[in-house]
C-alpha cells in the first residue's frame, strides 16, 4: 500500500489497497477487498463496497455510490451522487419471509472502461459495460453498454451522438467519418447512429 490521504472523518478499511497518492475525503467509506489505484479522487461522503477494482487517476465525486462487482479502469470521472448499482431483482427478503444474504442473490457485474465520464446523478444498472471515453449525461439511467466513444441520455439511457477524448460532441462528415470541431482529431467508429 503507497502513501495515501485519507480525511480524519473517512473510514478506509485496513484490508483495502490503496494507491499512492490517493486522497479520500470527509465520510468517504471505503470496504474490505476494495483495490484502488494511485492518483485517485474519492470525494466527500463516496461509498465504495467490497472487492470493488478502482483503476489510476480516477475521480469520484461526492455521494456516488459504487456496489460490490463493479470495475472502474484508469482516468474515469465518476459526478457526484451516481449510484453502480449490482441487484437486478433486488429483494430483502426471500420467498418464504427470511431477511436474505449473500448466499441468496447473484451479483451483476459493471465495467466503466478507461477515461469514460458518469455524469450527475447517473444510475447505472448491473451488467453494463461503459466504453472508452463514452460519455453518461446526468441523470441519466444506464439499462444496456454504451458503445466507445458514445454519448447517451435519458431514462432508459439512448445513444444520441459521440463524443471526443477531450469531451466535445464529434460531428459526422460527408464521407461518414466522425471528427472534433474543437480539438480537430477523426475518429473511425464501427457504432451507427
Amino acid at each position: 500500500m503507497g502513501e495515501f490521504y485519507a480525511h480524519p472523518t473517512a473510514e478506509a478499511s485496513p484490508r483495502a489497497t490503496i494507491g499512492h497518492d490517493t486522497r479520500i475525503w470527509h465520510q468517504a467509506q471505503v470496504r474490505e477487498g476494495v483495490r484502488i489505484g494511485d492518483q485517485c479522487i474519492i470525494g466527500k461522503g463516496v461509498y465504495i463496497d467490497f472487492n470493488v477494482v478502482i483503476g489510476d487517476r480516477v475521480k469520484i465525486q461526492n455521494y456516488a455510490s459504487v456496489y460490490h462487482g463493479a470495475t472502474i479502469e484508469d482516468g474515469v470521472f465518476i459526478g457526484p451522487y451516481v449510484c453502480l448499482t449490482n441487484d437486478k431483482r433486488p429483494r430483502a427478503i426471500t420467498p418464504n419471509g427470511e431477511l436474505k444474504t449473500d448466499d441468496d442473490w447473484e451479483v451483476g457485474a459493471t465495467r466503466v472502461r478507461y477515461g469514460a465520464s458518469i455524469g450527475a446523478g447517473a444510475i447505472i444498472l448491473p451488467g453494463v459495460t461503459i466504453g472508452r471515453f463514452a460519455m453518461v449525461a446526468a441523470g441519466a439511467l444506464v439499462t444496456r453498454d454504451v458503445p466507445s466513444y458514445g454519448l447517451v441520455m435519458g431514462s432508459p439511457a439512448k445513444l444520441v451522438g459521440h463524443v471526443c477524448q477531450c469531451g466535445h460532441r464529434l460531428t459526422r462528415d460527408n464521407n461518414g467519418s466522425w471528427f472534433c470541431q474543437v480539438c480537430l482529431t477523426a475518429y473511425e467508429l464501427k457504432e451507427i447512429l
